[in-house]
């Protein structure tokens, strides 16, 4: 008598990619697979090579300030439609999907926090909110929180992470960047430091105004960084651009970034800097 042969079930090509889906992430840097759960406790940075990976506003949040905590600015503005802009899809039914893929109102938090104990003003972007773009709210909540910054005597550490103006707004959003500007001015005539934190990627309009005019610059490694992007301006040009164009290393040789500081270091970095720059009476 034979018995049967035990047999495994067989998975099809589409169970066999999905089998482990989210379990493991193959780094952008050195191709490593990586259990997920250790690059979210790194804080999205390759525990093999060091690579950064793009770090959420959460956690951006959780990495930098007091006990993981900001008592959030104007989180009641959200966008409206004063072109009723559509490219296929109305502008409000986009903004719709943003915050709940997001989970913010707006492309940018800011408010009060503490790094080290030290009071600041904090802004972060966040780019899942439609590629981090500055409308008309976002820059609104920039222009506020440097005049609340200044009533109160707070530094300002600001992180950007943007593609730049929301074409969605036209006008209305490239109008931003002399308003951000101008409360920045206004800010530092009262001598209060600002320091601008250069995330990837930040380009277009907010790195054409206050991302680069920083008491202090600083950037995470490989962050691209710029008004257009390169293969933009190589088609423009019609010519090859320099090795690293537009990234940290390139433009800290350059004199555009003081400072390139791995992410794992921001904090202490920052606390440095307040010391020397807000130091406390």
């Amino acid at each position: 008598m034979s018995w049967p042969e035990k047999t495994s079930p067989t998975l099809d090509a589409s169970e066999k990619r999905t089998l482990g889906e989210g379990i493991f992430r193959k780094c952008d840097g050195c191709g490593a697979t990586v259990p997920s759960a250790d690059l979210a406790a790194n804080y999205e940075v390759c525990p093999a090579c060091g690579h950064h990976h793009l770090l959420g506003l959460a956690g951006w949040i959780r990495l930098l300030l007091d006990e993981g905590k900001i008592d959030a600015w104007d989180s009641d503005l959200i966008p409206s439609d004063p072109l009723s802009f559509s490219d296929g899809k109305p502008y409000a039914e986009r903004v719709v999907a943003a915050t709940k893929r997001a989970k913010t109102k707006e492309s940018i938090v800011t408010g009060a926090a503490m790094i080290e104990q030290r009071p600041i003003a904090f802004g972060c972007f966040n780019f899942q909110f439609m590629g981090g773009s500055m409308g008309s709210v976002c820059g609104e909540k920039i222009a506020r929180m440097f005049e609340r910054a200044r009533e109160q005597r707070l530094p300002v550490v600001l992180l950007s992470a943007s593609g730049g103006a929301r074409m969605q707004e036209g006008i209305l959003s490239l109008m931003q960047m002399a308003k951000a500007v101008s409360a920045l001015e206004r800010f530092r005539d009262a001598g209060m430091p600002f320091i601008s934190v250069l995330l990837h990627p930040t380009t277009g309009g907010v790195a054409a105004s206050f991302a680069f005019l920083g008491d202090v610059n600083i950037a995470e490694p490989k962050a691209l960084i710029g008004f257009a992007g390169p293969r933009v301006i190589e088609n423009t040009l019609r010519q090859s651009l320099p090795r690293g164009f537009q990234r940290t290393e390139f433009l800290i040789d350059h004199g555009m970034i003081d400072v390139n500081v791995s992410r794992l270091e921001m904090r202490a970095q920052l606390a440095l800097v307040l010391s020397h720059l807000a130091p406390q009476s």
